[in-house]
């Protein structure tokens, strides 16, 4: 109990320390966020909406990349970034942008494949439609993600999750260094480690938080959309 006292004495004292944290975990998700909802967003339509030889197969390794074990991508990032790495002369390794680039590569499979299912549900839906009005490229396009704007959002979302409760991959590029790659998993793990349990609680708390606001922004942003549909 007395760790859990200090631990919300923490949080409502605004500890520099604590918050230093809090605030780099936050920047290196929605980094990642952007750069993953950038690239996923388009490419998740792009195969919903085209055939082409390869698109299964495609679509198939993208869906396994979902599953991508995190020390595995941190391993491979490693490699990448290390002095010996073809990427080494970057100087990246340790840094807050390797750590965003690993979160790139273990969430960009999932908004690709959530924003597939989204947006194929709805060309099967509208196809028949779409193609009697003569509706198609840019002007389809638009009208899928205008449409899917609210399950595209949660998909967004869920993206945000694994990002912000993500460890493996991030404390092998970033090395948890103190006040410089240290994020909210990595010091948890780190701290509760050593016994001291005030800060690792205290972060806990924090990132428990985090997760149910954005899964109750998941159901809010569902349950707005279902009673639009239907008004």
């Amino acid at each position: 109990m007395d760790a859990l006292r200090e631990a919300v004495a923490l949080i409502v004292g605004f500890d520099a320390d604590l918050f230093e944290i809090l605030w780099l975990s936050i920047r290196v998700s929605l980094m990642s966020l952007l750069v993953a909802t950038l690239v996923g967003l388009p490419l998740g339509t792009y195969l919903a909406i085209n055939d082409f030889p390869g698109r299964r197969p495609l679509i198939i390794m993208t869906n396994a990349m979902m599953g991508m074990p995190p020390v595995a991508v941190g391993l491979l990032v490693y490699l990448l970034l290390s002095r010996s790495g073809p990427l080494g002369v970057l100087g990246l390794l340790y840094t807050p942008t390797a750590m965003i680039i690993a979160q790139v590569f273990l969430i960009t499979p999932i908004i690709v494949s959530l924003t597939f299912q989204v947006i194929e549900n709805l060309e099967n839906e509208y196809r028949d439609t779409f193609t009697s009005l003569g509706v198609r490229g840019w002007r389809a396009i638009r009208a899928y993600l205008w449409d899917a704007r609210y399950a595209l959002t949660t998909c967004i979302l869920a993206g945000f999750g694994r990002a912000i409760s993500e460890v493996g991959a991030v404390i092998i590029v970033g090395g948890n260094i103190d006040h410089l790659t240290r994020v909210m998993t990595t010091t948890i793990a780190l701290e509760t480690s050593r016994g001291n349990l005030d800060l690792a609680l205290g972060l806990g708390i924090i990132l428990l938080l985090l997760s149910l606001i954005v899964n109750a922004a998941v159901g809010a942003i569902k349950e707005f959309a279902r009673t639009r549909q239907y008004a």
